[in-house]
């Protein structure tokens, strides 16, 4: 093994717990040989994300977009960097967990139109009542990717309720889970595109009439 020196700059030196680190912009391009663009666009949304839920749970950006791609765009020069610029242009603020980015970026390599990360869906007097994961407004049509945490009690009825409320507003919701990613996503695009021609998409490519046979967790086959 050999080591390496790098100089380093002011910005590029964060403390933690008294410790100096890497910041995570620098950290960022460092590791951007060592990741496919993929990886890089999950790392890139969760140090971006930022929102506050209805809820009142706020969550703040580690790095905010603008200041990562300024900081990304002085090192023009850095190994990885042409993956770090694709990874860019499809990195987004708002995704909470990397199966959701994995969803997001199966949605837009899948022919399905774009679906938007932490959308407010407003009641007529213009409140936000729920904030689904990914939402494509112009079709009423929503995504919640429910991970393991959402299999207790508390979560469940918690859930239960924003169903309800999501369909009493008049969208059509899809709840996925990480068994609908195989295939490379056939099942989750599958159900999307299902929900999406129900709030008038055309489905160019027919993606809607794509058979689930034997693919779901049901008593009888369903086409």
């Amino acid at each position: 093994m050999s080591g390496h020196r790098l100089k380093l700059e002011r910005t590029d030196i964060d403390e933690f717990g008294g410790v100096p680190v890497t910041s995570a912009a620098r950290t960022f391009l460092d590791i951007a040989p060592l990741l496919t663009v993929d990886e890089l666009v999950v790392v890139g949304d969760q140090i971006v994300c930022c929102h506050q839920r209805n809820n009142g749970r706020v969550r703040i950006a580690t790095v905010e977009l603008n200041v990562l791609q300024a900081y990304l765009a002085q090192h023009t020069g850095a190994r990885g960097y042409t993956k770090l610029r694709a990874a860019m242009e499809l990195v987004r603020i708002g995704v909470d967990s990397a199966p959701e980015t994995r969803l997001r970026l199966t949605i837009n390599r899948s022919g399905l139109p774009e679906f938007q990360p932490n959308y407010k869906i407003m009641d007529d007097a213009g409140h936000s009542l729920v904030e689904p994961d990914l939402a494509c407004p112009k079709y009423k049509t929503c995504a919640e990717y429910d991970g393991l945490h959402h299999d207790s009690p508390e979560q469940q009825a918690k859930d239960r309720d924003r169903d309800f409320i999501t369909q009493s507003l008049g969208w059509h919701q899809v709840v996925l889970r990480r068994e609908d990613m195989r295939n490379g996503g056939l099942i989750a695009v599958t159900k999307l595109a299902r929900m999406l021609v129900r709030g008038g998409w055309p489905d160019p490519q027919n993606l809607a009439n794509r058979s689930l046979l034997g693919t779901l967790n049901v008593r009888k086959d369903f086409s």
